[in-house]
C-alpha cells in the first residue's frame, strides 16, 4: 500500500526538546558528555572590557560554534552559520533555542583575532590533559611527522622576490656587496656565481606561506607545514606546532620532544620519525634525553667525489679527524650543520691515495663533519644490527601518525588553510587537533558505559558519570577542565 505524507508543516507548539531530535549516536551528543568548558570566561576575561561596550557573544558558545564546525568538517565561517541556521545539533550543542538569533560569522573572526593564537593552543593543550587524566596517553613511544598545508592564495598572487633586493632592504648595500664577493653566489666581479638562488617566489596576498612541495616530481606551492605528534597507544595527538613551508622538520624534533613531556608530564621513552628527521643532532639529542630514536638512517651520498668519509677516523675526545693514509686533517671553520676539516698540502702532494681521494678540481682533502656525528655513527651500526624491532615500530609510524593526518584533511578541513597569514591557519590547526582528540575521548567513554545514554544532562553542564569509572587504576573525571 502505498504510503500518504501530509507535507503541512506550519506546526507552532511542538512538545519535547532539542535533544530528542538529535540521534543517540550524534558524534556532537557525544562530545557534549564530555566537555566541560566552564573555564573558560575566566580564561578568556582580559580580552574584554566588563564596564564598557554592549554584551558580547558568550565565549563557550562561540568556542562550542568553532568545534561543531571542525567536527563536520565546515571549516568557513559563512558555511558554518548558514549550515546552524538549520541545523538542530548545532544549535543545540552551541546552547542556542530556536527562537534565539544565531551570531554573524563575522563576530566568529573577530573572536579569534581577540583571543589570538596562543589560547587557542592552551585550548588544544586542555584536550590533551584531559586524554592524559583518561589515561589515553603514556608517552612510551610517540610518532611524530610533517605535512604541507596548502595555502590559501591564487596562482595569480605569486611574485617574484630578488634575493639581493632584500639583502638590500635588510642589512644595506655594504653588507650585499660583501656577501657577493665572498663566494656564497649572486654575482661577483660583473659575472655570475653558482651557489645561491637569484628569485623567490612569494606571495602578495599571504606572505607568510612560503614554496615548498612534499615531492620532487610535484611543482612547488605556497604552503605552511604542520609538524604532528602522536601517541601510540590511541592515536591521540599529544604536540603540533605550524611553520612556514620552508622550515625542515628536522630541526623540529627536539623542541617537539620539550614540549610534549611539558604538556603530558610524562617521559617519552621512544619517538620514531622518518629519514627527514635523520640528523646527528636529532640522535645526539635522543641520546642525551634517553630516549630511543626509531629514525631510519639516511645512506652515504654516492654524489662525494674521492673516498667516502666512512674511511676517515673521527676521535671527538681528541677532536681530530685522520685519512685511511694516517694524516691528520685539521679543524678549519664552522658550516652551517658542523666543522670543516681540512688535510695540509703536503700531505695530500706526496699521497699514494690522492688519485682516490682527492677530487681532481682540489688540491687537498676537505670533510665535513656534522653535528651529532658519533652519534649518528652508533644508529648506524643499531639498525644493522637490531633492525627488525626497529622496523617494527617504524611500520607503526607509518598507519599511526600519517594515517591522523590524513584523518585531519579528508574529515576536518586540512588540506588546505581556510585563512591567510601563520597565526589564523596556527588557530585552524590547534582546533582540528582538538576536535580530534575529542572524538577520542568520546570513543572511550562510549566503550567504558557500554553506549549508556543519559537524557539529563545539558550543553555545557559537567560530563555525565564524568566520576563513574576507573582506568589503570586511579579515579579519572572526564571533563576538559582547568590545570593548575
Amino acid at each position: 500500500m502505498i504510503g500518504d505524507q501530509d507535507r503541512w508543516q506550519e506546526d507552532f507548539f511542538i512538545a519535547g526538546t532539542l535533544r530528542q531530535f538529535i540521534p543517540q549516536d550524534h558524534i556532537l551528543r557525544q562530545v557534549d558528555k564530555i566537555l566541560d568548558l566552564s573555564w573558560l570566561r575566566d580564561e578568556v576575561r582580559d580580552c574584554y572590557n566588563e564596564r564598557r561596550g554592549r554584551p558580547g557573544i558568550d565565549p563557550e558558545s562561540a568556542l562550542r560554534l568553532m568545534l561543531a564546525g571542525y567536527f563536520q568538517g565546515l571549516v568557513h565561517d559563512r558555511k558554518l552559520m548558514r549550515e546552524a541556521q538549520v541545523n538542530l545539533a548545532i544549535r543545540w550543542f552551541a546552547g542556542y533555542r530556536l527562537h534565539e538569533k544565531l551570531p554573524d560569522h563575522s563576530s566568529l573572526t573577530r573572536i579569534r583575532q581577540r583571543w589570538g593564537r596562543d589560547r587557542f593552543r592552551r585550548i588544544f593543550a586542555k584536550t590533551v590533559d584531559m586524554c592524559v587524566k583518561a589515561g589515553l596517553v603514556s608517552c612510551e613511544t610517540v610518532h611524530m611527522d610533517s605535512t604541507l598545508i596548502r595555502a590559501d592564495v591564487s596562482w595569480r598572487s605569486l611574485t617574484r622576490r630578488h634575493v639581493d633586493d632584500v639583502l638590500k632592504a635588510n642589512h644595506g648595500q655594504e653588507d650585499s656587496e660583501e656577501s657577493s664577493d665572498s663566494g656564497g653566489g649572486g654575482v661577483a666581479g660583473g659575472r655570475r656565481v653558482k651557489g645561491r638562488k637569484k628569485e623567490k617566489r612569494v606571495s602578495r596576498t599571504d606572505p607568510d606561506a612560503t614554496m615548498a612541495t612534499s615531492r620532487k616530481d610535484q611543482r612547488l606551492e605556497p604552503t605552511y607545514k604542520q609538524h604532528t605528534s602522536v601517541d601510540d597507544d590511541s592515536g591521540v595527538i599529544v604536540d603540533v606546532e605550524l611553520t612556514t613551508g620552508e622550515v625542515s622538520e628536522g630541526g623540529m624534533l627536539l623542541d617537539a620532544l620539550d614540549r610534549v613531556e611539558g604538556v603530558t608530564g610524562k617521559k617519552v621513552h621512544r619517538v620514531t620519525a622518518d629519514g627527514g628527521y635523520s640528523g646527528g643532532s636529532n640522535y645526539a639529542g635522543c641520546e642525551g634525553r634517553d630516549t630511543e630514536a626509531v629514525i631510519p638512517v639516511q645512506p652515504e651520498s654516492r654524489k662525494v667525489r674521492g673516498m667516502p668519509l666512512r674511511r676517515f677516523k673521527y676521535d671527538a675526545h681528541k677532536d681530530m679527524v685522520v685519512c685511511p693514509c694516517g694524516s691528520r686533517l685539521h679543524r678549519s671553520h664552522r658550516s652551517k650543520h658542523g666543522w670543516v676539516y681540512r688535510a695540509r698540502l703536503q700531505d695530500c702532494a706526496g699521497c699514494a691515495n690522492r688519485s682516490r681521494c682527492v677530487p681532481p678540481s682540489m688540491k687537498y682533502r676537505v670533510v665535513q663533519i656534522v653535528d651529532g656525528y658519533p652519534a649518528l655513527l652508533r644508529a648506524r651500526r643499531i639498525w644493522q644490527t637490531d633492525g627488525d624491532r626497529l622496523r617494527s615500530w617504524y611500520a607503526r609510524h607509518r598507519w599511526r601518525v600519517e594515517g591522523v593526518q590524513g584523518t585531519g584533511k579528508t574529515q576536518h578541513g586540512l588540506r588546505r588553510a581556510v585563512r591567510r597569514g601563520l597565526s589564523n591557519v596556527a588557530i585552524q590547526v590547534y582546533l582540528t587537533a582538538a576536535v580530534m582528540n575529542l572524538k577520542s575521548l568520546a570513543r572511550l567513554f562510549l566503550s567504558l558505559l557500554g553506549g549508556i545514554q543519559d537524557e539529563c544532562s545539558t550543553p555545557g553542564g559537567p560530563p555525565v558519570e564524568s566520576d563513574g569509572f576507573f582506568r589503570s587504576g586511579p579515579e579519572i573525571r572526564m571533563g576538559l577542565h582547568a590545570t593548575t
